[in-house]
């Protein structure tokens, strides 16, 4: 009695139906049979053709879910999405386009962006341009680092910024074969770790720390702050003649050697370098030495703080020749490493 109420209903259900709409749940139907029987033992077997047109029935009129019983409504809603994603994943895929970057290209723009906050994507694409790299600015703004704004600058950015106009400046000491002592003034800018000065002495006066520094440095060339630590050699007349040049005298704290870093790395170097390896028969023989050596520093070694790059800078200007005659100098230039090899013994 219920089956027959609910198929008087439904008959008079079908009479306000759109015809098409009636036509696709019997199609529905039809279909389910055909499947039906086309199954042999277990559970239905659905081929691709079966999916593709529940699909597109379902697509067209979603009312058939009501009439379909071989398959759970859930199911074919799946299929329909999986469809969905096939249709999209054909339509993105690649054609061509651009050929890809290199790494290393792609590591030069994410570090000039990091290096270089204020930087956009237009700014980087000059620059590589100019660099011969040809790349679209939409490349660019691709592997850029984002940056919230100018206060991501990093200290080792800072300090690359204001490096060239910092110089420092210490004095270290040696033994000739007699035991005399000798002391050796090193001038560094810590820009391109250049050393700008050397020069020995056997009885160091801030006069003669003065005269060394207005050689060093030319009216026009001079640094604006010079770091040095709190040795009394470094007295008034030092100071007058940097006040003089209008170089901002900067002495470290006391018993802080760490803060004249530069200066103490450079000591370091050559005292490993050549100072340990050879006996000093006399100031005159230590100068020459150290002459050598300031040129191969400055044109031949590489350094880790450079990334394994050499200085190229062309040499140590000036080398005075003694303490009297301070403008005498010996230009020490195109100094190989195998030459000053010869006089450490190193390889």
């Amino acid at each position: 009695m219920v089956a027959l109420i609910f198929l008087v209903l439904n008959l008079i259900s079908s009479l306000f139906k759109p015809r098409s709409r009636l036509e696709a749940e019997n199609a529905a139907l039809r279909h389910q049979l055909i499947v039906l029987q086309r199954k042999v033992r277990g559970r239905v077997e659905f081929t691709n053709s079966d999916r593709l047109f529940f699909i597109q029935l379902y697509r067209w009129f979603p009312s058939i879910l009501k009439t379909i019983t071989i398959i759970r409504p859930a199911t074919l809603v799946r299929w329909h999405r999986a469809g969905f994603r096939r249709y999209w994943r054909w339509k993105s895929r690649n054609l061509g386009g651009r050929p890809p970057i290199g790494a290393e290209l792609r590591a030069l723009i994410r570090r000039m962006s990091i290096e270089n906050v204020l930087w956009g994507a237009p700014r980087i694409q000059g620059e590589l341009l100019k660099l011969g790299f040809t790349v679209a600015q939409s490349t660019v703004a691709k592997y850029m680092v984002r940056n919230a704004g100018p206060s991501d600058q990093r200290w080792s950015t800072f300090l690359r910024n204001h490096a060239p106009h910092i110089a420092a400046m210490d004095l270290f000491e040696t033994h000739t074969i007699c035991f005399i002592q000798l002391y050796v003034l090193v001038i560094v800018r810590l820009d391109r770790r250049e050393l700008v000065w050397i020069n020995v002495t056997t009885h160091p006066t801030a006069e003669w720390i003065a005269q060394q520094i207005t050689e060093a440095f030319p009216w026009n060339e001079a640094p604006r702050y010079l770091i040095r630590d709190r040795d009394a050699i470094f007295g008034a007349a030092v100071t007058r003649r940097l006040r003089a040049m209008g170089i901002r005298d900067k002495p470290i704290a006391p018993g802080s050697p760490w803060q004249n870093g530069y200066a103490e790395r450079l000591i370091g170097t050559i005292r490993r370098e050549c100072v340990d390896h050879m006996i000093v028969f006399g100031e005159a023989h230590l100068r020459r030495i150290l002459g050598e050596f300031a040129a191969y520093y400055n044109k031949v070694r590489v350094h880790r703080s450079l990334d394994m790059d050499a200085r190229s800078i062309g040499g140590l200007k000036t080398l005075a020749t003694s303490d009297h005659d301070l403008f005498l100098a010996a230009f020490i230039t195109n100094i190989a490493e195998p030459e000053f090899s010869a006089h450490t013994g190193q390889k």
